[in-house]
């Protein structure tokens, strides 16, 4: 069990790679955007779609991470009262609600991308396609279904934290 955490850690942290990549891109289209406008009357064509669309993608990708690592804002006031076997199981209902959520996210998302890509939807300045950008988007759903499940089986096998805070101690094994 040690060596499929070892694996899924290392699964999180290329989706937090992605994420942050997507993220660092969205600053430079905006900067370059903003210096266009502002300092030669010019901005980037399609940068405010394009931004807002990697934004998006950013986002959902940073949720896939969070959905593994559950480093996301909790208020477990009721749980952190109890035992651990009946904190596993209100820990364990709150990743299958989640994981209900995203299954469903990731079934509309995947509609409006197939959509999108029917009507050939596109940017308003260059006329570029949508869905390509909407896919990205749904693929940082999707990847967040397996990540969901995972941090799920860890918790009804007792493999998962019940922390009620996250560790602070990183290890950089990669």
């Amino acid at each position: 069990m040690m060596k499929l955490q070892r694996i899924l850690e290392r699964i999180a942290h290329g989706i937090e790679i992605v994420a942050g990549l997507i993220m660092g891109l969205v600053t430079v289209l905006v900067v370059a955007s903003a210096l266009g406008r502002y300092l030669f009357a010019y901005p980037l064509p399609d940068a405010f779609d394009m931004s807002r669309l990697l934004l998006g993608a950013a986002i959902m990708w940073g949720f896939a991470s969070v959905g593994y690592r559950g480093s996301h804002i909790k208020v477990d006031l009721l749980a952190e009262q109890l035992p651990k076997t009946p904190r596993r199981w209100i820990d364990a209902f709150a990743w299958m609600v989640l994981l209900i959520f995203t299954l469903l996210l990731a079934w509309k998302m995947f509609g409006r991308v197939s959509s999108a890509a029917a009507s050939n939807e596109s940017t308003m300045d260059l006329r570029l396609r949508a869905w390509p950008m909407m896919g990205l988007i749904w693929m940082g759903v999707a990847v967040s279904i397996p990540a969901i499940l995972a941090r799920l089986i860890l918790i009804v096998s007792g493999r998962g934290t019940l922390d009620h805070y996250e560790s602070l101690d990183v290890k950089d094994e990669l």
